[in-house]
């Protein structure tokens, strides 16, 4: 049987360099052997708690140390890791809980304003095939190192305890499962992508091959995480990608520009990746503070984007201000993620997520699944070694997305001669006005070059007589007055009369998810 696990990427430095900085949180410094360590006595723990190969194990923690010991503990042992959103209430948890079949969860325990171990027992409650529920207690919570009176839950302090920070790791296969990453839900409820050893790993080394170049000058590695753990990007090409180059992550549990351009500075941060949400209040901070970024342009090497469609003024102005190239790229949870990619060592084309990385191919087809023409736009379809294995228990929805042997995105995008890639929008955010195809990505990008109007987010209503029609929900600029009246005029001017919004509502933020997407959901039912 060939072997195949995801985390010999510790495995392998912990052997050959096991003193060198793998994580960093605040002070905190751990090493790759002290990484592996841990990893080691949770998998131990597990496998003394009845978890085999082939399990579910549920993961549920911010960017905390705790999350990657866990995540390569849980591999470890054989089991695949499920990552749950810490955002969740309970009742979300428990379907996911369920619908993973994950036999224990791994739960940090939170704080007082977000307590997550509460949340996880209530859902551990009602799910009986989740047999165990393990909590992981802030530092310095003593009250917390004891047990649960509650038979299943006991303390990671428990479950390590005996044994020591050796393990042989179970061996699995490439097609085993090792992460089951679930989708957004944007129609009917989440699905859970199966993705393989393969999957994660390929794309890992993939990822590492595409930020490479992104180092000090003592050729260390070095990467700010602010999209979270359990998401896909930062999963992929943070996690895995610079553990596998030997690399350090500098965790951060949340965005908050001052911490993270502190962190920047005191950890001399190579690499980071943002959603555009990120960038802009990035910039916003930094003009509202006058903040120097002298330091930081010379020492961060690359600006990665990712998770959502990047407005190419606001990549102009941030490379303008920084004077570092964001590179930007594409994928989706079924994809491990990372599909397309703008390569270092070719010219970035802004707009574009670049071009398909190693072995992926993708094209653009019709409605019939037949390829069109250069150029013209279509639904994105990919085939690779990053394609999912399935989504788990939907065998109709599996079959449905891998259609004649590629998955189909729901993508809606252009391919030029050159093979970059420009995704024009979603297949189920099109708007359809009056029998008329419209993008909201063309007109978001276009309304983010007034000069009043620092984001946008362009949605279809339903109307009686055009089926739907078309609303921008826009956040001014500080101390921009344009009226409602003055940018449906400008809007008039730059499209045509099909596809102008004619709705519009303005607003201080726009709704986001964990990791930074824009929820247009929520806008449509607000």
């Amino acid at each position: 049987m060939a072997v195949l696990n995801l985390a010999a990427i510790v495995e392998h430095h912990a052997r050959i360099r096991p003193d060198r900085v793998a994580l960093i949180f605040g002070d905190v410094h751990i090493t790759f052997g002290e990484l592996n360590g841990q990893a080691n006595r949770i998998a131990a723990g597990l496998a003394a708690s009845g978890v085999r190969r082939g399990d579910h194990v549920a993961l549920l923690c911010p960017n905390l140390p705790y999350f990657p010991a866990a995540y390569f503990g849980i591999l470890k042992a054989g089991a695949a890791v499920v990552p749950l959103n810490v955002l969740m209430t309970p009742r979300e948890m428990a379907y996911h809980l369920r619908d993973s079949d994950a036999i224990a969860l791994l739960c940090f325990e939170g704080t007082a304003e977000r307590p997550l171990s509460a949340a996880a027992k209530s859902a551990v409650a009602v799910v009986p095939s989740c047999r165990q529920l393990i909590i992981m207690p802030r530092e310095g919570n003593h009250s917390a190192a004891a047990a649960d009176d509650e038979q299943d839950t006991v303390t990671l302090a428990q479950l390590i305890a005996g044994h020591s920070n050796t393990f042989d790791t179970v061996a699995t296969s490439p097609d085993d499962t090792a992460v089951i990453l679930y989708t957004s839900g944007t129609t009917g409820q989440p699905k859970g992508a199966e993705l393989t050893h393969l999957n994660m790993t390929m794309n890992a080394v993939v990822s590492a091959g595409l930020v490479v170049t992104a180092h000090d000058e003592q050729g260390r590695h070095s990467s700010a995480v602010t999209l979270p753990l359990f998401h896909a990007t930062a999963q992929t090409v943070q996690m895995n990608a610079y553990l596998y180059l030997g690399g350090s992550l500098v965790l951060l549990p949340r965005f908050d520009p001052a911490t993270l351009l502190a962190a920047m500075v005191k950890n001399r941060v190579s690499h980071w990746i943002g959603v555009p949400t990120m960038y802009w209040t990035l910039l916003k901070y930094v003009r509202e503070h006058a903040f120097d970024v002298s330091g930081i342009s010379g020492l961060l090497k690359v600006a990665n984007s990712g998770g959502a469609p990047m407005p190419v003024e606001l990549m102009k102005d941030f490379q303008d201000t920084f004077g570092v190239r964001i590179v930007e790229g594409y994928g989706l949870s079924e994809t491990s993620p990372v599909a397309c990619f703008n390569h270092l060592d070719r010219p970035s084309r802004p707009g574009t997520v670049g071009q398909p990385v190693f072995c992926v191919d993708v094209q653009c087809v019709d409605e019939h699944d037949h390829p069109v023409a250069p150029g013209e736009p279509g639904e994105l379809v990919i085939r690779g070694h990053n394609v999912m294995k399935g989504y788990y228990k939907q065998p109709e929805a599996t079959a449905d997305a891998m259609r004649n042997g590629w998955f189909h995105t729901g993508d809606i995008a252009t391919i030029d001669a050159d093979g970059y890639v420009t995704i024009v929008d979603r297949k189920k955010d099109m708007i359809l006005r009056g029998g008329f195809n419209v993008y909201p990505r063309e007109l978001e990008e276009m309304l983010m070059t007034h000069p009043a109007v620092a984001m946008a987010a362009v949605i279809g209503v339903p109307d009686e007589r055009l089926g739907e029609e078309i609303k921008a929900v826009v956040v001014r600029k500080p101390a921009a007055e344009i009226t409602e009246e003055e940018l449906r005029a400008w809007c008039k001017s730059e499209f045509g009369a099909h596809k102008y919004p004619r709705l519009f509502e303005f607003r201080t933020e726009l709704p986001t998810t964990a990791s930074g997407k824009i929820l247009k959901r929520e806008l449509r039912n607000s």
